[in-house]
C-alpha cells in the first residue's frame, strides 16, 4: 500500500537510528537524551505499584482528559489558573502532536528555533506546516528576525524549548522571556512551550516560564521521563480552556486516553514525600557528569572546539572548526563513541552550525572522559 503523500518526505529520526549502534558493545553513546537509569526512582514505586491490583477502576476505560486524582493534583501543584485545564497524554511528544493535529492546516506557518529538538520538526513536517526557523543566540532566540516572522502575518505558532534547550542547553534570560511573551501577544501568536528539562537545573536560580508572561497565548508541555523514568510514557499538556477542549476531542480519537494504572503510580510517585530528594539527588549527579563532560573537552580538545557552559538539563553543544559533523559522527561510532551532528537539528531550508550534540546524564564521570579521549582522535 503506497504512504500517503504528507509521510513521504519525512525521514526517519536519525537519534532513534543511530540508538542501535549506540547500544552496541564497546560503543560509549553521547546521542540520546537518555536519563540515568540507576536513578530511576524504583523504590519509590514499590507501594504504588503493589496497590495498583487492589483498585480494579484502574483497569477499566477512563476520562480523556486523565485521571482526576492526577488532574487535581497537578492543577495545585502547577499552580493552574481557574481558566485553563490539563490533559495527560501519552508522552509530552504526543501532547506536541495533538497540538499540531488539532490546530495546524496544510501551509500554517510555524516558528522553530534554530537548532531545534527533532521531533518537534518532524511533527511539524508531518502537519504539512510552513516551518520558518530564527537563529538562536546563547540568551534566546533573535528578537528581530522572531518579530519579522511574526509581523509576516504567516505564524500561527511558536515552538520553543526556553529552560536547557534541547540541543544546545541555552535557557533564555528573564527579559529575553517577557519581550518573546510580549511579541506572542501582540502578533496573537500562539506559543507552545515545551519545558521537559525545566526541573533538571543543577546552577543559577530559577526563572518564570515564558508562558507565565501570557497565559492566554500559550500552551505547555511537561514531561515526566527525563525526571522519572522514560517507560512511563506519561507527559501533561495545559492551556486556556477554550484550547485544551478540541485537544481532548483529538485525543479521545487518538487512543481514548492515557494508560490509567500508569497515571495512578506517577501520582503516588510525585505525591511521596521522597520525591523532592529523589529531584535533588538527581540534579546533583547532573552537575558532577556535566562537569566531567565539560572538563574532558577543555583538557583534550585544542582550540576552536567551543561549547557554551550550561546550567541544568542533559546537554552540550560542542562547535567543530570547518569539519563536517555528518562525517564526524560517523567516523566516531566506528572509534567507539556515538553522538549526535547538528545537521538533525534544522529545518531543511536552514544552514546548520557545525556541531555536535553530547549527553552527560547518561554515562558515569570515568566513561564520560573516556568517551572524550575517543572523540578527540576523530577531532585531530
Amino acid at each position: 500500500m503506497q504512504v500517503a503523500k504528507h509521510l513521504q518526505q519525512i525521514q526517519p529520526s536519525y537519534i532513534r537510528e543511530i540508538l542501535a549502534a549506540a547500544t552496541s558493545e564497546g560503543v560509549i553513546s553521547l546521542a540520546g537524551g537518555l536519563p540515568a537509569p540507576e536513578r530511576f526512582p524504583l523504590s519509590l514505586m514499590k507501594d504504588g505499584i503493589a496497590q495498583l491490583s487492589k483498585d480494579p477502576a484502574l483497569f477499566q476505560y477512563g476520562e480523556t482528559a486523565g485521571y482526576r486524582p492526577l488532574l487535581a493534583y497537578l492543577e495545585q501543584h502547577y499552580q493552574l489558573a481557574s481558566t485553563h485545564k490539563m490533559l495527560v497524554c501519552t508522552g509530552s511528544q504526543q501532547g506536541l502532536d495533538l497540538i499540531a493535529r488539532t490546530f495546524l492546516n496544510p501551509g500554517d506557518g510555524v516558528a522553530m528555533e534554530a537548532p531545534c529538538y527533532p521531533g518537534a520538526l518532524q511533527v511539524f513536517a508531518m502537519a504539512q506546516a510552513s516551518i520558518q526557523s530564527v537563529q538562536q543566540h546563547a540568551d534566546g532566540p533573535n528578537l528581530q528576525a522572531l518579530e519579522s516572522r511574526f509581523a509576516s502575518g504567516r505564524i500561527k505558532i511558536f515552538y520553543a524549548v526556553p529552560d536547557f534547550h534541547n540541543p544546545t542547553g541555552i535557557c533564555w534570560t528573564l527579559e529575553k522571556r517577557k519581550k518573546v511573551a510580549a511579541l506572542c501577544r501582540q502578533y496573537r501568536i500562539g506559543l507552545v512551550e515545551d519545558a521537559p528539562y525545566r526541573e533538571l537545573r543543577f546552577a543559577g536560580s530559577e526563572l518564570p516560564m515564558v508562558s507565565s508572561f501570557c497565559p492566554e497565548r500559550s500552551l505547555v508541555l511537561r514531561s515526566f521521563s527525563k525526571i522519572l523514568t522514560p517507560g512511563i510514557r506519561l507527559g501533561v499538556l495545559s492551556g486556556p480552556k477554550d484550547w485544551l477542549t478540541p485537544l481532548i476531542t483529538v485525543k479521545q480519537a487518538s487512543d481514548l486516553h492515557s494508560s490509567l494504572p500508569m497515571q495512578s503510580l506517577l501520582l503516588k510517585l510525585i505525591a511521596h514525600p521522597e520525591f523532592p530528594a529523589h529531584i535533588e539527588q538527581l540534579c546533583q549527579l547532573y552537575s558532577e557528569r556535566y562537569q566531567a563532560l565539560a572538563s574532558a573537552l577543555s583538557e583534550y580538545l585544542g582550540e576552536g572546539f567551543d561549547f557554551a557552559p550550561v546550567r541544568g538539563g542533559m546537554f552540550v553543544w560542542l562547535k567543530l572548526p570547518n569539519l563536517d559533523p555528518l562525517t564526524v559522527a560517523k567516523t566516531a561510532i566506528s572509534r567507539g563513541v556515538a553522538v549526535v551532528p547538528s545537521t538533525v537539528f534544522y529545518h531543511n531550508c536552514t544552514s546548520p552550525d557545525s556541531a555536535l550534540r553530547l549527553n552527560f546524564s547518561h554515562e558515569h564521570s570515568e566513561t564520560l572522559r573516556e568517551a572524550v579521549r575517543r572523540l578527540a582522535s576523530v577531532l585531530a
